[in-house]
C-alpha cells in the first residue's frame, strides 16, 4: 500500500485548547451523527443494566410493525393482568381498556410505562417472554453486540443488559429511519383518560431546558436502584445533532445538569471543518496497462470532520491505494481510502471511488506497458 500524506495546517485557524470531558457518568457514550464521530466514550462497551432507557428497543419493534404494515396507530391491544399490575412506572392502563398503538406509544415515551410496555409486548407477540427472543434476534440484527433482553420494560432482572454504546446506536436507527415517529419523543405530556394527572409529565429533563443555541428533542429517561439515573438524550443546534447515553448518576438533579453540561460540551469544543468538498478529486492514482496513465480518486459525498479545540493543526489526512491500479476499472470502483487522523477521536476512514472508467489497454498498449515497466525496474537495479 501506498500512502500521501495531506496537512491541513494551512486551512485549519487554531484556537483554545479543547477540554476533555470528565463525566461523572458510570459510563457514557456521545456521537456526531452527521460526521458519524464518537466524541467520547467511558465504559461504553460494558454491558448494564439499563432501566427504562431499554424501553427504546419495545419501541423500535413496535415502530418496525408500524413501518410494516403488521399495525396501524389505530390498532388496539387488550390489557392482561399481569400489564395491569406491574409495578413502577405507569401509564395506569386497565383490564377494560384498549389502549391504541398511538397512545401506547405515548405511554411508553412520555409516562415510561411498565404497563404499556407489556400490552405491546402481549400485543405483538402473544408473551413477554416471546417478545423478548424477538428483540434479542432484532437487536443482534442491528448490531447491538452488547444486548442481552429478558423483558419489554426494563423490569431488573440479572439478564437484562445492554451497553451505553448499544443504547446509542439504537437512538441513531430510531431517529434516522423513522423521522415520522421521532417527534414523540418530544413531547412532554401525556395522561391516559385523565386518570393521572400527576403523572402527565416527560421525564427527560432537557425538553425543558432552553439554551438558545441548541434544542434537545427526545429521547429516555432510566432510572432504578441497581442502574442510577440515566439517559439517551439528542439534542440540534444549527442542523448538526448529537446523540448521548449516561448512566449511574446518584440523582435526578444529577442526570439533568451531566446531561446539559455533556450537550453544551459537544457543540461548544468541536468544530465542523469540510476537508474534502463533494465531487472533489483527492488524487490520481496510476493506472497499469489502462487506456489513460491515471485515474482519479474522489469519495462519495465529500468529507466532513469534528475537530476538536486546539488541534486544528495537528490533523492529517492520508490518501491510501494500492499502487498502480490495473486496469480494467469502472466509474465507482472501490479503489482506496481516505484516512483522517485527529488527535482525541477515532480515525474517520472514507472510501475513495473511481471518477471514470479506463478500459483495459490493447495489444500495443500493453507492450508499452511493459517495457515502461521493465525500463523502471533497469533504473531502479542501477540507483538501487
Amino acid at each position: 500500500m501506498r500512502g500521501f500524506l495531506i496537512w491541513m495546517a494551512a486551512v485549519l485557524a487554531m484556537t483554545a485548547p479543547a477540554r476533555a470531558f470528565d463525566t461523572t457518568a458510570a459510563a457514557a457514550w456521545v456521537y456526531d451523527v452527521q460526521t458519524g464521530t464518537v466524541l467520547m466514550e467511558k465504559n461504553a462497551e460494558t454491558p448494564l443494566p439499563p432501566a427504562s432507557m431499554s424501553k427504546l428497543m419495545t419501541l423500535t419493534m413496535l415502530f418496525e410493525a408500524l413501518r410494516d404494515g403488521r399495525v396501524s396507530m389505530d390498532t388496539t391491544f387488550p390489557v392482561s393482568e399481569k400489564a395491569w399490575r406491574m409495578g413502577g412506572s405507569k401509564m395506569f392502563v386497565e383490564p377494560a381498556d384498549r389502549p391504541s398503538v398511538e397512545d401506547l406509544i405515548h405511554g411508553i415515551i412520555i409516562n415510561s410505562g411498565n404497563d404499556a410496555c407489556v400490552v405491546v409486548a402481549e400485543g405483538l407477540a402473544g408473551t413477554e417472554e416471546a417478545f423478548a427472543r424477538q428483540m434479542n434476534e432484532r437487536a443482534a440484527q442491528l448490531g447491538l453486540t452488547h444486548t442481552t433482553l429478558t423483558n419489554a420494560s426494563g423490569w431488573p432482572d440479572p439478564g437484562h443488559r445492554m451497553s451505553m454504546e448499544d443504547l446509542g446506536l439504537l437512538a441513531t436507527y430510531i431517529i434516522t429511519e423513522f423521522p415520522d415517529l421521532y417527534p414523540n419523543f418530544a413531547m412532554t405530556s401525556f395522561n391516559y383518560k385523565g386518570r393521572v394527572p400527576s403523572n402527565a409529565g416527560n421525564r427527560n429533563p432537557l425538553l425543558s431546558i432552553g439554551t438558545g443555541e441548541w434544542t434537545a428533542d427526545g429521547l429516555k429517561t432510566g432510572h432504578t436502584q441497581e442502574a442510577g439515573y440515566g439517559l439517551v438524550g439528542s439534542a440540534i443546534q444549527d442542523g448538526r445533532r448529537i446523540i448521548f447515553v449516561i448512566t449511574g448518576l446518584t440523582s435526578d438533579r444529577a442526570r439533568a445538569e451531566e446531561s446539559e453540561r455533556l450537550v453544551n460540551w459537544a457543540f461548544r469544543e468541536f468544530s465542523m471543518r469540510t476537508l474534502v468538498p463533494a465531487g472533489e478529486d483527492v488524487a490520481q492514482a496510476p493506472v497499469w496497462l489502462g487506456t489513460v496513465s491515471r485515474v482519479g480518486l474522489t469519495t462519495q459525498n465529500g468529507v466532513n470532520v469534528l475537530v476538536p479545540a486546539g488541534v486544528q493543526d495537528q490533523v492529517r489526512v492520508e490518501v491510501v491505494y494500492d499502487s498502480p491500479v490495473p486496469a480494467p476499472i469502472a466509474r465507482g470502483d472501490r479503489l482506496g481510502q481516505l484516512v483522517v487522523t485527529i488527535p482525541g477521536t477515532r480515525d474517520t476512514v472514507t472510501p475513495l471511488i473511481a471518477t471514470q472508467d479506463v478500459p483495459e489497454a490493447g495489444l500495443v498498449g500493453r507492450m508499452k506497458g511493459a517495457v515502461m515497466q521493465l525500463g523502471q525496474r533497469a533504473i531502479t537495479a542501477v540507483t538501487g
